[in-house]
């Protein structure tokens, strides 16, 4: 699958998410229900992902390794931590669009990267899959079902 099948399958995936957490309002984006998150934190989570790993693909687009010196993402739980901590300050709208942004971001990134990254077991690959088509798979049901129990 090439960069654009990717893509697709990408953006497929965001939509489905996206479509999720539509027509939420704040106090629903806010309530946490996944543990110590809500809507609005796995939101941040999603988009912190995306802008660490915008510039992971921009360093492979320069022909960079994708992470730089001194930078260790096998703590997830900490970035995570990290990523949901920093919407703090954020109301839950300004959260939905920085998610809409960082895909943007993500995604035009992506496209700078050369074709042949995007190989199977290439990094490029291995990116827009655990960062953002994987990852949508995992939390857009978690958002669906909570929103069935809950009748929203």
């Amino acid at each position: 699958m090439g960069r654009e099948e990717l893509i697709h399958e990408l953006n497929e995936g965001f939509d489905a998410l996206a479509a999720s957490m539509e027509g939420l309002n704040d106090e629903q984006l806010t309530q946490h229900w996944y543990g110590d998150w809500g809507v609005r934190e796995i939101a941040a989570h999603v988009a912190g992902w995306h802008w660490e790993m915008e510039q992971a693909l921009m360093r492979i687009a320069r022909g960079e390794r994708p992470v730089p010196e001194g930078v260790d993402y096998n703590d997830a739980d900490a970035w995570n931590a990290k990523f949901a901590a920093g919407v703090a300050d954020m109301g839950p709208d300004e959260v939905v669009e920085d998610l809409r942004a960082s895909k943007e971001a993500f995604v035009a990134a992506a496209r700078r990267v050369p074709e042949d990254r995007f190989e199977e077991g290439r990094a490029a690959n291995r990116i827009l899959h655990t960062s953002a088509i994987d990852h949508y798979q995992e939390h857009e049901p978690p958002i669906r079902e909570w929103r069935q129990r809950e009748g929203i």
